[in-house]
C-alpha cells in the first residue's frame, strides 16, 4: 500500500482547528491529501497548517464561521475555482448547546446549535455535492454521538440535533446510491479527549478516555476502504 495513499486528493474538514477535526487534517495530510482547513479561528488554523507543512504535507486555510448564511457557499466556490472537485469531506465542525432539562432549554443557544449542527450540514452538503460527484471516488464522513440515538436525560438540545444531522446524511447516501460515486458514513468517535467532552464533563480525567489522534487514524484508514455508502461504526480503542 502507498504511503500516500490520497496524494492528489482535495480533502475539505470541517472544525479543524482543534480537537478531532485538527488531528484528522493533520493524518490526511501524511496520507497525501491536500487539507482545506476550516473553522473560526484563524489563528488556531494557522497552526494546523504550519504543522502540516513542517511534516511535508500540504494545506490551505479557509477560516468560515459556518453559521454565516453565505459562508459555506463562498467556500465551495472558491475550492471549485481552485480544484474543480472534492475528493473527501469530513463534516466534524458541532457546538454543544448547555446541558439542562428539555423544559429549560434557552431558544437561542438552541437556536444555534441547530444551525451549526443541522443546518449548516444541509448547507454542506448542497454546495459541495457537484464537487463531490466530480471526484470520481468521493466520501463524505459525518461525526456523531451516541446521544443521537441513545437520548439521555440534560442533553436533548444536542441530542435532538445530532439526530437531525445523522437522519440528513442517511439519507443523502440513500439518494447518491445509485447515481454518484459519492459515498457516505456516519462515525461516532466515542469517548474522545475533546474540548467539548471537558465542557461535558468537567470532573472526568482527560487521560481516561482516547486522544483525538485515536479516531484521527481510524477516519483515515475508513477512508481508503471501499465501504459501502450508509456505513456506520464506532470508534474503540483496541
Amino acid at each position: 500500500m502507498s504511503a500516500k495513499p490520497f496524494e492528489g486528493q482535495v480533502a475539505l474538514v470541517t472544525g479543524s482547528s482543534r480537537g478531532i477535526g485538527a488531528a484528522t487534517a493533520l493524518a490526511l495530510a501524511e496520507a497525501g491529501a491536500h487539507v482545506v482547513l476550516t473553522g473560526r479561528d484563524t489563528k488556531a488554523l494557522e497552526g494546523i497548517e504550519e504543522q502540516i507543512f513542517q511534516a511535508g504535507g500540504s494545506a490551505t486555510i479557509a477560516p468560515v464561521d459556518l453559521v454565516e448564511p453565505d459562508g459555506i457557499a463562498r467556500l465551495a466556490s472558491a475550492v471549485s475555482q481552485r480544484w474543480g472537485k472534492l475528493d473527501i469531506l469530513v463534516i466534524n465542525a458541532a457546538i454543544l448547546p448547555e446541558l439542562t432539562s428539555v423544559a429549560d432549554i434557552d431558544q437561542k443557544a438552541f437556536n444555534k446549535g441547530l444551525t451549526t449542527n443541522v443546518l449548516a450540514t444541509q448547507a454542506l452538503i448542497a454546495n459541495f455535492d457537484p464537487l463531490l460527484r466530480k471526484s470520481g471516488n468521493a466520501r463524505v464522513i459525518g461525526m456523531t454521538s451516541t446521544v443521537a440515538t441513545k437520548p439521555r436525560a440534560y442533553w436533548g438540545a444536542y441530542a435532538a440535533t445530532k439526530a437531525a444531522f445523522e437522519v440528513l446524511l442517511d439519507c443523502y447516501a440513500q439518494e447518491v446510491a445509485n447515481i454518484a460515486k459519492v459515498r457516505v458514513a456516519v462515525v461516532n468517535p466515542g469517548s474522545t479527549r475533546t474540548a467539548m467532552r471537558a465542557r461535558a464533563y468537567p470532573g472526568e480525567a482527560p487521560e481516561s478516555v482516547k486522544p483525538p489522534e485515536v479516531v484521527a487514524q481510524r477516519l483515515v484508514a475508513l477512508l481508503g476502504e471501499p465501504f459501502a455508502t450508509g456505513h456506520r461504526e464506532t470508534v474503540n480503542q483496541s
